[in-house]
């Protein structure tokens, strides 16, 4: 792939006039003036923005400028497959081709594929893709290998010629994610997404499934704060209510299948909304959501004869209610299921209540004809903040968030750096990107999330826009800088967890296991002296005894893993995030 485009790599005005047929600069610009009348006729489709299409017009002439050098050139980028990327692939990489003559290819494929790609690019130093969209989930990773380009070192140095400067890094809502400890920008955020609580808002708003919950339980049925009510309405819903409108009904939604998703399921906070880690945003110190411990920068363990977490009595917990009620209120087909095909299911109107769902479902929730959508459009559905577990504490994070970031190797071809930056500020910028949120729902602009046609919409999205407007959606985080080789640590979650699942292992076993395996690695990552900054150091073993009497995580066992069920009302819950706008 690297020497087909190195071989198809114009570099001057000239030789693209050449190639044109054409002579001389003067004939460069009237190429420059066709392509403003295609970029002209894009205006429709990039509707609505934030900005006039006179505004618009003259951002899209600097991406023409900017791209001169580059017609004619292929580049090739990557992004897991989800809405927003399937509009950017479609249509966004087909228009920035039109108007600037760069022939972008965006590659979609699975988010494991993403992963691997990423992994192996690290490993070999040869180019696979010229731009990744990647979460900042590796961020820790990034920093520490030093084979990313920083985006604030390469917007004032080598790419100075090519970084908009209508791009607008404060506008951007999801910056911290992609930020290391040295300050630097390591990724430009391209979409984001959180995990949160989804119910049927009709099904909870029914005066008589409101009082026979009461009566059962003896307290309000309303969005659960604590795994305890959320435990006690999947129940009452499983096996209390069993059917509504003539179709049986289930009381919780998730997934199970062997299968890499599987890890995301739990590396995805699962851990910390059980309360597992440490207080402190984003990601909790000393001990993070994935149970890593860190003495300053360093990881020095996730066994908790480390000092970590990951088997510590939280976590196993956190494992074990996973699995309960997997089995016990899901449908029976859902342990068979992955992450994407999961998904849907909740708009088929048998699930109550999913207590780990993502927001970026949300456009395929709200199509009209669904059986959770009403007639006039508006969805029967709300979300709402995940419930936390008895071991959380005030000050931990509350949830994940998915910040999806365009990122660039330090090996990549210069120039092909340059074109691909070019599309990732393009398919981020003010031209697009409102048009963008509202087919993807991934904001990641605080002028689109503010604009009035989403204010026009909120009534649609089911608590989206009053989420994102508010400072709550802070308390939602990605994966922190703790982890230090996202990729090879990441892929030992979902073979472990899947082990308890089949019964293979104990919860406790698996987890058990799962430390062994993390702390294993980082070890070899400390002998072998490869990350440049803040690489593992690893504690010496102690009693787990040693570790439980010392503050916050890891934390004992406690007497009662179920405390009173506590509910909220839902439009009590979003009155309060519309006052803290």
């Amino acid at each position: 792939m690297t020497e087909q485009k190195n071989a198809m790599r114009p570099l001057t005005a000239l030789a693209v006039a050449a190639a044109l047929g054409v002579g001389g600069l003067g004939n460069a610009q009237a190429a420059t003036d066709e392509q403003m009348a295609v970029a002209e006729q894009y205006l429709d489709e990039f509707q609505p923005s934030t900005l006039t299409r006179e505004e618009q017009l003259e951002q899209l002439e600097w991406f023409i400028d900017a791209a001169e050098p580059f017609r004619g050139m292929d580049v090739d980028v990557v992004s897991e497959t989800l809405a927003t990327h399937e509009y950017e692939s479609s249509v966004l990489a087909e228009a920035f081709s039109e108007i600037t003559g760069i022939n972008l290819n965006h590659n979609l494929i699975g988010e494991g594929d993403v992963i691997e790609a990423v992994q192996t690019e690290m490993q070999s130093g040869e180019s696979i893709y010229d731009g990744y969209v990647n979460d900042a989930d590796l961020i820790g990773t990034h920093y520490r290998y030093g084979q990313v380009i920083p985006i604030s070192d390469y917007m004032d140095g080598e790419g100075s010629d090519v970084t908009s400067p209508y791009l607008d890094l404060d506008d951007f809502i999801g910056l911290d994610a992609a930020t290391a400890p040295d300050g630097k920008l390591y990724q430009l955020p391209d979409q984001q997404f959180a995990n949160v609580y989804w119910f049927r808002y009709d099904w909870f708003q029914r005066e008589d499934l409101q009082a026979q919950f009461e009566d059962i339980y003896g307290y309000e049925l309303g969005v659960p704060v604590n795994w305890s009510a959320y435990e006690d309405i999947a129940e009452f819903f499983t096996e209390n209510v069993d059917e509504l409108g003539g179709r049986e009904v289930y009381g919780h939604m998730d997934y199970g299948k062997k299968d890499p998703s599987l890890g995301w399921r739990f590396t995805d906070a699962w851990l910390s909304m059980a309360g597992a880690g440490d207080k402190g945003l984003p990601n909790g110190l000393p001990v993070d959501e994935w149970g890593i411990r860190v003495d300053d920068c360093h990881p020095v363990g996730s066994d908790v004869t480390r000092g970590g977490a990951v088997n510590g009595p939280a976590a196993v917990y956190a494992l074990t209610k996973y699995i309960d009620w997997l089995d016990a209120y899901a449908p029976p087909s859902a342990s068979g299921m992955t992450f994407s095909e999961a998904g849907p299911v909740p708009a088929q109107g048998q699930i109550a209540q999913q207590i780990f769902w993502y927001t970026a479902f949300t456009a395929s929730m709200v199509e009209d004809g669904l059986p959770v959508v009403n007639e006039d459009g508006t969805p029967k559905w709300r979300m709402a903040p995940s419930p936390h577990g008895p071991y959380w504490e005030e000050g931990m994070k509350v949830g994940y968030q998915d910040i999806g970031s365009w990122t660039f190797f330090e090996h990549a071809d210069p120039d092909a750096r340059k074109a691909a930056w070019l599309y990732a500020q393009f398919v981020t910028s003010k031209v697009v990107s409102l048009k963008k949120t509202h087919v993807g729902l991934t904001p990641i602009r605080q002028s689109d999330i503010m604009h009035e046609s989403m204010t026009e919409r909120a009534p649609e999205l089911g608590g989206l826009v009053e989420f994102y407007r508010s400072p709550a959606r802070d308390l939602w985080t990605d994966t922190g800088t703790n982890v230090p080789d996202y990729p090879r640590l990441a892929q030992l979650w979902w073979s472990n967890v899947a082990s308890a699942v089949t019964g293979e292992r104990t919860p406790q076993g698996a987890m058990d296991n799962l430390a062994a395996e993390q702390d294993r690695i980082m070890e070899r990552l400390e002998r072998a002296g490869v990350q440049e900054n803040c690489g593992p150091r690893m504690n010496e073993e102690r009693s787990a005894e040693y570790w439980f009497d010392q503050p916050g995580a890891p934390k004992p066992a406690l007497d009662n893993e179920k405390p009173q069920g506590e509910t909220v009302p839902y439009d009590e819950l979003v009155a309060e995030w519309r006052e803290s706008m």
